[in-house]
């Protein structure tokens, strides 16, 4: 008798060849589908957790959600966001400036009055853990064959020597033949120089006294009132102010030899700030005398801050005049003149120097002021440093000083080429800066040629790097979502867990007070591989959770009661059960990082003495302040594991120097 399947038999393989038919058909889908099901699966298991590391989002309420130019690292462990008008213009025409404090342990977000246009400043930590924050945005940039009024750089003079003068923002100068143009700005033109001049007949009898008067100056930014050819010119000639009379019409008046319809840079402000931790809010102080956008501010041993290069007032690049804040005073004045590009890494090395390594984000001519070297700025002299590759691709390149700081090793780390350059580079290259003759080795190759990588110093002695581009601003598809750990024993990058947003340009990566690595931004040009859609910002928040913390689950080394400042001689002694585990010990800076500079983070090797009770350590710090800046640290312990405590914050003063027992 044949044998006949029944019903239910039938369905079933119907069924099943259903399935194995849109199996064949979709066989990329369906191997693409279990693919991530099975990486999900794999790095969520503890024991790549162990190895590799995690990463986690962080949930941010929508009126928190800001573009992430800046961020800082505060001593009360919450994260200052800066985004000013964000790279967007329509926020800047309305005035609409952002600012958002997140704290990472109870994971709120405060949004804080912002008075400027923070939009592209620069910061830096003050000794009293202040956060400076110095320069931004006066105007965006109008691109070629956009600009439809004339404009450029007026030279405002006054002759008069008894009183300043400011023009407000919309004041007009009248050309010799008529033509007007306003300014997009105010501008203060400070009193003339008066000098008297004494000179002696041949008697020896002195002749009456001469006044001479030299007229002061500033630059302020004009544009055409009406579009047309009439508006352009590349002819030196002197314009009235209108409006003005009599003797303040004679005194002063404009001076400008170009204005066309040309590109027009972004426009810097002389505005700074200081940023209260504990008030949370924004605290006026003196005035920059130039105008800076993409400004480096770095501190020096003293406590002062040195602020280097930025677009000034009417677009173009600080042609060398630098300035010091002091944060006694509040005021500024004059620093050494030396030129740089726009954001320019430069990094406090042991006995005063700032070394440049060539590091930057952008404007300035690819010629100049590119080349890494040592600054002296106590004779202002220059001393360049050999042995760099691709050095035509430092351009949105990662710098920092390799732990721990008492090496005096620093690293550059990937980049490009000048502007919107295709060009991106592997290389990684170190400097022995404490040795006699400083000269760049390679060091290892990264993955692949990366733009705008992360780079962040963990409590262990290794360097985090994250995210980047191949391409400029993402372009292309080309986020590389990858992360390695820098290993300066071996001189070895290992793998870590891949992060699951891509950061380019516009995007930072700071150390918390836990141990973490957090990732903020991104601003790509296109969301796209064809370069079809336009990019948006990325406001998602991103959290590493490095190995160690794996590793260690809830049996980390503890830290107990102690002092919040190192004592005279730089020691300070803590409480902990956890003494007979604890080998090392580390000073590490917080950081505040914009466009892929950081110049504040360091980690500085620490003395250890563990008390006889076996429940104290005793911490040393070196009484060098080229070595260890006065301000806010993050005091780490480590066990022999590597595994670190959580952080302890603890200030270091200025000035004192070492006693010796």
């Amino acid at each position: 008798m044949a044998y006949r399947p029944s019903k239910k038999f039938k369905k079933t393989l119907l069924g099943s060849g259903a399935v194995l038919v849109l199996a064949a058909l979709n066989a990329p889908a369906a191997v693409s589908f279990a693919s991530e099901k099975y990486h999900a699966y794999k790095i969520a298991q503890p024991g790549y957790k162990k190895k590799y590391g995690s990463w986690g989002g962080i949930s941010v309420p929508d009126g928190a959600r800001i573009n992430a130019i800046h961020a800082a690292l505060l001593h009360t462990g919450k994260v200052l966001l800066i985004a000013g008008s964000g790279n967007n213009q329509k926020n800047f025409d309305a005035g609409t400036f952002d600012t958002v404090l997140w704290d990472p342990v109870k994971n709120t977000f405060k949004k804080i009055p912002t008075p400027e246009d923070f939009f592209c400043a620069g910061h830096s930590q003050l000794p009293d853990g202040r956060l400076l924050v110095a320069g931004g945005t006066a105007r965006y940039e109008v691109l070629d064959g956009g600009v439809k009024k004339a404009g450029g750089g007026m030279r405002v003079k006054n002759e008069s020597p008894d009183k300043a003068v400011t023009l407000k923002k919309g004041t007009v100068f009248r050309s010799p033949s008529g033509v007007e143009y306003v300014t997009t700005t105010d501008v203060t033109v400070p009193k003339a120089k008066r000098e008297f001049e004494i000179s002696y007949f041949k008697s020896g009898q002195m002749k009456p006294w001469k006044t001479k008067v030299t007229a002061a100056e500033a630059r302020v930014f004009v544009e055409a009132v009406e579009e047309g050819p009439q508006a352009l010119t590349t002819e030196a000639a002197q314009y009235e102010v209108v409006g003005l009379k009599g003797k303040q019409a004679d005194n002063v008046y404009g001076l400008a030899q170009k204005l066309t319809t040309e590109k027009q840079d972004f426009q810097g402000i002389k505005a700074a700030y200081e940023f209260d931790p504990k008030a949370e809010k924004y605290i006026p102080v003196a005035p920059m005398k130039d105008a800076r956008w993409y400004p480096t501010l770095v501190g020096l041993q003293d406590g002062r801050v040195l602020a280097v290069s930025g677009l000034n007032d009417v677009g173009d690049v600080v042609p060398g005049d630098n300035e010091i804040y002091d944060p006694a005073t509040k005021k500024w004045s004059k620093g050494p003149f030396r030129y740089f590009p726009t954001y320019p890494s430069l990094f406090l090395t042991k006995g005063g120097k700032l070394l440049y390594t060539g590091s930057n984000a952008g404007y300035g001519p690819a010629e100049k002021g590119r080349a890494p070297g040592l600054w002296d700025l106590e004779t202002n002299t220059f001393t360049k440093l050999p042995g760099l590759s691709d050095p035509d691709q430092l351009e949105t390149s990662a710098s920092l000083i390799l732990p721990p700081a008492q090496d005096q090793k620093v690293m550059v780390l990937g980049g490009g080429g000048v502007g919107e350059s295709a060009k991106s580079t592997a290389r990684t290259a170190i400097v022995d800066v404490g040795s006699e003759n400083p000269t760049f080795r390679d060091g290892p190759a990264l993955p692949q040629g990366t733009r705008y990588l992360s780079s962040v110093l963990l409590p262990d002695d290794t360097v985090f790097t994250t995210g980047g581009s191949r391409d400029y601003r993402g372009r292309s598809g080309s986020d590389i979502l990858k992360a390695q750990f820098y290993d300066p024993a071996t001189n070895a990058f290992a793998e870590a867990a891949d992060p699951t947003v891509g950061r380019n340009y516009h995007s930072e990566a700071l150390l918390l007070p836990d141990g973490r690595v957090a990732t903020f931004g991104s601003d790509p040009l296109f969301d796209d591989k064809d370069n079809t859609k336009l990019g948006t910002f990325e406001q998602r928040i991103e959290v590493f959770t490095p190995p160690y913390l794996h590793r260690a689950g809830a049996d980390r080394p503890v830290l107990g009661e102690g002092p919040q400042e190192l004592d005279r001689n730089g020691r300070a002694t803590f409480r902990t059960k956890d003494a007979g585990r604890i080998v090392k010990a580390r000073l590490m800076r917080p950081s505040a990082v914009t466009h892929t500079t950081d110049v504040e983070q360091r980690s500085v090797e620490l003395g250890l003495t563990k008390g006889k009770d076996g429940l104290t350590v005793t911490v040393d710090a070196p009484g060098d302040r080229t070595l260890v800046p006065p301000g806010w640290y993050m005091l780490f312990v480590t066990d022999e594991a590597g595994i670190p405590s959580e952080a302890k914050w603890v200030q270091v003063a200025g000035e004192e120097t070492k006693e010796t027992d």
